[in-house]
C-alpha cells in the first residue's frame, strides 16, 4: 500500500528560497501538523495507517532523495528542467512526495474554493442521494477501498457533494468516487478537494463527466484509431467479434484506471496524468492490449471482456515497470490525435445533423399523423352523423306515412256509409291491386339482388381487412354505399305493401258498397216498377169510372201521389250517380 507523506523544509535551505516558495513550505509545515491532528486523514506523515503507537513527524533531513530537491526547488524544476522533472515522474514519484508534488502539478493551492469548502457542504444536492447510494455499493466491494469504508464514506461525499454544488451543469458522475478516494488516500479532505477541482477543470475530466459524453466518445474513437494503425490484426479481431473498443475503454477514462487496476500501478499511471494529463491514459490503454494481444486473440467477446476487467490488470501490477515502458514505446503523434479528434467532430456534426433532421421527419410525421387520425376520426363522425340523421328522416317518413294511412282508412270507412261506387272504379281498382303486387315483386327481386352483392361485398371486406390502404377504403366506401341502397330498397318494400295493403282496403270496402247500392238499387227499381203499375191500374179505373166524382177525386190524388213518389225516386237515382262520380274523382286525385 502507497503511503502518504507531506516533506517538511530543511530550515538550512530556508534562506535559498524566495519568498513565496517559502510561504509554500511554510504551509507544508502547517499540513504535517494538521495531518497528525486531523481525525479525517487516513495516514500519518510517517507512511502508515495511524495507531496510537507509531506516530512520528517527517522532515527533509530525513530523506536526502533527490524528491526533496524538487519540492524545494519547485519553479526551478517545473520552469527550467521540465524534461528532467517528466522522466522522474515516469519512473514514479516517491510515495513520501507524492501529495504535495500532486498539489504543486495542478497548482491546487492557488484555489480559492478550499476557502469555500465550508461554506459549499451547508447546501444541498440533488445527487445527494445518488452519492450515497454509490459509495454504499462501491465502498465495501471495490478492491481500491478494500478496509477503509468507514475512514472514507464522510469527507468522500463531502467532496462529491461540495463539487456537485460547485459546479451544477456537471454535478456528480460515478467515476469521480474512485479519483476523490484516491486523493483521500494521500491528503487531508480541503486539500483532496482543492486537487479534485483542478482536476475537474483543467485536465478534462469536467467534459468527459458531462451528461451529453462528446469528451468521452472522442477519446474512444481516438483511441480505436490508435488501435487499427498499431495494432491492426487485434483491431480486425475486435470486429470479428463485433467487441466495441467503448466496451472495455469508457471505464479507463472514466476513472483513470483506478476501477481497474490494483492501487500500485494505478498510482504509477496516476502521477503521469498529473504531470501530462490524458495522454497517458492512451498509451497504457495501447500498452496494456499490446502486452496482452496473444491472449486476446483467443478469446470471444464475453471473454475478452473478463479478461481486460480480472486477469489483465493484474498482469499490469505484478510489473508496472514494465507497463510503464511500454507505454513510452508506442507511437504517440499529438498530430495524428488532433485529425482523429476532427474526424470525430465532423462524424457527430454529421450525426447530430441527421438525427435533427430524423426528428425532423418524426415531428411531422407525428403532425401528420394526427391530422390523419382527427381526419378519421371526423368522418367516422361525420358519417355516423349522417347515418343517424337519414335513419331520422326515414322514421319521420315512416310515420307520416302512417298518419296519412290512418286519414285514409278514416275517410274509406266515412265514405262507405254514404258514397255509392261506379262498377269501372271497382275494376280501376284490381288495375292497381295488380300493379302493387308486381312493383312489390320487383322489388323483392332488387332487395335480394343487393343482399346478395352485400354479401360478396362483405367477404372481400373481410379478406382484406388486415392489409387496409386506399383500396381498402374504397371498398369500405362501396359497402357503405350497398348497405344505404339495402335501407332504400327496403323502405321503397315497406311503402310498396302499405300502398298494397291501402288498396286491398279500399278494393274490399268498394265491393261492400258496390254491393249495397246494387241492393238499394234493385230495391228501389222494384219499388218503381210497383207505383207504375199500381198508376196503370189506377188510370184504366179512372177511365171506366168517370161519372163518379168522389172517386175520381180520389183516383187523382192516388195519380198524383203514385208520380210524385216516382219522381223522388228518379232524384234519389241521380244523387246517388253524382255523388258516384263525385267519388270517382276523389280516388283518381288521391292516387296520383
Amino acid at each position: 500500500m502507497d503511503t502518504l507523506s507531506v516533506p517538511t523544509p530543511v530550515s538550512s535551505h530556508m534562506s535559498q528560497l524566495s519568498p513565496d516558495e517559502q510561504k509554500l513550505l511554510a504551509k507544508l509545515e502547517e499540513q504535517n501538523r494538521l495531518l497528525e491532528t486531523d481525525s479525517k486523514s487516513l495516514y500519518s506523515v510517517s507512511g502508515v495507517l495511524r495507531s496510537p503507537s507509531s506516530l512520528r513527524i517527517f522532515s527533509f533531513e530525513e530523506d536526502s532523495s533527490e524528491w526533496g530537491s524538487v519540492v524545494e526547488n519547485w519553479e526551478k524544476w517545473s520552469k527550467k528542467k521540465v524534461k528532467q522533472l517528466k522522466e522522474m515522474i515516469r519512473k514514479g514519484i516517491h510515495p513520501h512526495f507524492r501529495p504535495t508534488v500532486w498539489q504543486m502539478l495542478c497548482n491546487s493551492h492557488s484555489l480559492s474554493v478550499q476557502e469555500q469548502y465550508t461554506e459549499l457542504l451547508q447546501n444541498t444536492s440533488p445527487s445527494e442521494k445518488l452519492i450515497q447510494r454509490d459509495l454504499s455499493k462501491l465502498l465495501p466491494h471495490h478492491p481500491l477501498f478494500q478496509g477503509l469504508q468507514d475512514r472514507l464514506q464522510q469527507p468522500l461525499y463531502n467532496i462529491l457533494k461540495a463539487y456537485s454544488v460547485l459546479d451544477r451543469d456537471v454535478g456528480y458522475h460515478q467515476g469521480s468516487v474512485f479519483i476523490a478516494g484516491l486523493l483521500l488516500m494521500q491528503m487531508p479532505e480541503e486539500q483532496a478537494f482543492g486537487v479534485f477541482v483542478r482536476l475537474m477543470q483543467d485536465f478534462r475530466l469536467r467534459e468527459i463527466y458531462r451528461t451529453h459524453m462528446v469528451e468521452l466518445g472522442c477519446c474512444t474513437f481516438q483511441l480505436e484509431g490508435l488501435i487499427q494503425e498499431q495494432l491492426p490484426d487485434l483491431y480486425s479481431h475486435f470486429r470479428t467479434q463485433a467487441f466495441k473498443t467503448s466496451t472495455f475503454s469508457s471505464s479507463w477514462f472514466l476513472t483513470l484506471f483506478l476501477s481497474c487496476l490494483p492501487l500500485t500501478a494505478a498510482n504509477r499511471v496516476f502521477d503521469i496524468f498529473m504531470c501530462e494529463g490524458l495522454d497517458i491514459v492512451f498509451r497504457v490503454g495501447l500498452a496494456i492490449l499490446q502486452l496482452t494481444e496473444t491472449e486476446l486473440m483467443k478469446l470471444d467477446a464475453e471473454g475478452m471482456t473478463q479478461f481486460l476487467e480480472k486477469t489483465a490488470p493484474q498482469l499490469m501490477n505484478s510489473n508496472p515497470e514494465q507497463m510503464i515502458a511500454t507505454a513510452y514505446q508506442i507511437k504517440y503523434d499529438s498530430k495524428r490525435m488532433k485529425k482523429l479528434e476532427k474526424e470525430y467532430t465532423a462524424m457527430k456534426v454529421k450525426e447530430m445533423e441527421e438525427q435533427e433532421e430524423i426528428k425532423k421527419l418524426q415531428s411531422e410525421n407525428k403532425v401528420l399523423r394526427h391530422r390523419i387520425d382527427t381526419l378519421e376520426k371526423r368522418q367516422d363522425e361525420e358519417a355516423v352523423w349522417r347515418l343517424g340523421q337519414e335513419a331520422v328522416q326515414i322514421r319521420l317518413k315512416e310515420a307520416e306515412l302512417q298518419r296519412v294511412l290512418k286519414q285514409m282508412e278514416i275517410k274509406m270507412l266515412l265514405m262507405e256509409k254514404s258514397i255509392s261506387v261506379p262498377e269501372d272504379s271497382s275494376v280501376d281498382l284490381h288495375e292497381q291491386l295488380v300493379s302493387g303486387k308486381l312493383r312489390e315483386a320487383d322489388t323483392l327481386i332488387e332487395l335480394q339482388e343487393v343482399r346478395n352483392h352485400l354479401k360478396d361485398m362483405e367477404e372481400k371486406w373481410q379478406s382484406q381487412q388486415k392489409s387496409r390502404g386506399s383500396s381498402g377504403s374504397d371498398l369500405q366506401g362501396e359497402l357503405m354505399s350497398v348497405r344505404f341502397r339495402e335501407a332504400h330498397a327496403q323502405l321503397q318494400l315497406t311503402q310498396n305493401r302499405r300502398r298494397l295493403l291501402q288498396l286491398q282496403t279500399q278494393d274490399q270496402i268498394n265491393s261492400l258498397q258496390m254491393k249495397r247500392i246494387t241492393e238499394r238499387m234493385h230495391s228501389q227499381r222494384e219499388r218503381l216498377q210497383e207505383l207504375t203499375m199500381q198508376n196503370q191500374r189506377q188510370r184504366s179505373l179512372l177511365g171506366k169510372t168517370t161519372e163518379e166524382e168522389p172517386r175520381k177525386q180520389d183516383c187523382d190524388e192516388e195519380q198524383d201521389d203514385g208520380a210524385s213518389t216516382a219522381r223522388r225516386l228518379q232524384d234519389q237515382i241521380a244523387e246517388l250517380q253524382a255523388q258516384i262520380q263525385t267519388l270517382s274523382r276523389q280516388k283518381r286525385s288521391t292516387r296520383l
